[in-house]
């Protein structure tokens, strides 16, 4: 019997102190580390998808084993939807969600999202809609630059333009999240989701089930930025 999702705990009780010093850091000073050889090889093989696709592009980021991938390529059958995630072995569990995505087709990459986002941002990736749905929200304390808003790969996911969706079970994720972007200008919208919305993860189904707030941040980000 799977056992019930438990709530975030933290030692955090609001956005952090450190986190305006941190994103301004790395809005200043480049991210240098260097690529990953099956992070290369997986952006060129969806660069190849997109320079054929010549359409809309939605990335579905840390997309697990694909369940968000399949609903969102049903939902956008006019777009190239790609979901990335860095376990093969989570992105080898996504026959059994594959009906979910109709008569759609979409892409599943294994690839570290420090590297795939820098690359498709060096590369002027523009994307309709950007998808990152219960990312792992690193809640200790110090653990702050372990969250995307407060990386040093920030500059790069907010040059790839579109609508940003970022879920999570935790609203100071959420709220934190909105802070990071506003060093750049761009204004989030923040809400906490509806009981009965419609899971598209298992994790949000998981949190659901265990009747505990999901939050999301809704904001467009522009194509200047880079």
């Amino acid at each position: 019997m799977q056992q019930p999702a438990r709530a975030v705990t933290s030692n955090q009780d609001g956005v952090h102190e450190d986190l305006a010093e941190q994103v301004r850091r790395y809005q200043a000073h480049p991210f240098l580390k260097p690529i990953a050889e099956h992070s290369r090889q997986a952006f060129e093989a969806a660069a190849e998808h997109v320079r054929q696709w010549q359409g809309p592009v939605i990335l579905d980021s840390c997309c697990g084993v694909g369940e968000s991938t399949a609903v969102l390529a049903n939902r956008h059958p006019e777009a190239l939807v790609i979901g990335v995630d860095k376990s093969a072995h989570r992105l080898q569990r996504n026959l059994q969600h594959k009906e979910r995505a109709g008569d759609a087709s979409y892409l599943l990459l294994r690839a570290d999202l420090n590297d795939f986002w820098r690359l498709a941002a060096e590369a002027k990736w523009q994307l309709s809609h950007h998808y990152l749905l219960y990312p792992n929200p690193w809640p200790k304390k110090k653990h702050l630059g372990r969250r995307w808003h407060a990386s040093p790969v920030l500059p790069a996911l907010v040059a790839l333009g579109g609508k940003l969706t970022v879920r999570s079970n935790w609203s100071i994720y959420i709220e934190e999240f909105a802070a990071a972007l506003s060093h750049y200008q761009v204004q989030a919208d923040v809400q906490q989701l509806a009981d009965n919305v419609s899971p598209i993860t298992p994790f949000e189904r998981k949190y659901q089930a265990a009747g505990q707030a999901l939050w999301q941040l809704q904001a467009t980000l522009p194509s200047d930025k880079l």
